[in-house]
C-alpha cells in the first residue's frame, strides 16, 4: 500500500533541505503529522510568508523585506569598506565575530562552472555596479577557503584589479576547505585583521 499522495508530496517536499535523504524526510513528516500539527502549520505559514515576502536587498543581495536591508540603511557602517561573502549565513558569521564595520555584498553562491554556475548567477554585474557607487574604496573577498571560494575571490580579484580600490583577501585563520558559517568568532576576527591585498 502506498501512501497518501499529499503525504508523498510532503515527504518528496522536505528532500530538498540540504542533507535531507529520503528516510529523514520521511521521519520528519511523519513526525510533524503525527506529534507536532502545530508545528506544522507553524512552519507551513512560516515558508509562505517568508517566499511572498523576501527579496533581495538592492545594495547588499541579501534577504530583506524591504528595498534596502538594515544594515545597508545603517548610518553607522562605514560605507568605504564592501566585504563580498558567499552566502547570508557568511555574512551573520561576520556580524557575530563583532570585528568588522563595513558593508557586505552577498554573492548567493560561488563560481562553479561544472555545476553551471558563473558570473551572472552570482551576480557579478550587480557587485561591479555597486563597487563603482563612489563610496566603496576597499573590497574584503571573504569567500570561503575552499576550491570554489579561491576561484570565486581570484576572479573577483581580477575584475578589479583596474579599478584603483584596495582589495584584500581575508587571512588563513579560516581552516582551508572550511566554510565561514562553520568557523568559531575568534578565528574569523583574526582572518578578517590579517586580511592580504590581492
Amino acid at each position: 500500500m502506498s501512501p497518501p499522495s499529499s503525504l508523498e508530496e510532503l515527504i518528496e517536499s522536505l528532500r530538498c533541505l540540504p542533507g535531507v535523504g529520503p528516510k529523514s524526510a520521511q521521519r520528519m513528516a511523519y513526525h510533524l503529522l503525527q506529534h507536532d500539527h502545530a508545528g506544522a502549520s507553524r512552519l507551513a505559514n512560516a515558508l509562505s510568508r517568508s517566499v511572498e515576502s523576501l527579496r533581495h536587498c538592492e545594495k547588499c543581495n541579501s534577504f530583506t523585506e524591504e528595498e534596502t536591508c538594515r544594515l545597508c540603511r545603517s548610518e553607522r557602517r562605514d560605507s568605504a569598506q564592501l566585504c563580498i561573502v558567499e552566502m547570508p549565513q557568511d555574512l551573520l558569521m561576520m556580524e557575530q565575530a563583532q570585528c568588522y564595520q563595513g558593508l557586505y555584498f552577498v554573492l548567493m553562491g560561488r563560481l562553479s562552472p561544472l555545476d553551471g554556475i558563473g558570473p551572472r548567477e552570482i551576480r557579478l554585474d550587480r557587485l561591479l555596479r555597486r563597487v563603482k557607487d563612489g563610496n566603496v574604496r576597499e573590497v574584503i573577498l571573504a569567500t570561503n577557503f575552499t576550491v570554489e571560494g579561491e576561484a570565486t575571490a581570484h576572479y573577483i580579484g581580477e575584475l578589479l584589479r583596474d579599478s584603483g580600490l584596495k582589495v584584500s583577501r581575508i587571512a588563513r585563520g579560516v581552516p582551508v576547505g572550511g566554510e565561514l558559517e562553520h568557523v568559531d568568532s575568534g578565528t574569523l576576527a583574526q582572518a578578517l585583521f590579517e586580511r592580504r591585498e590581492v
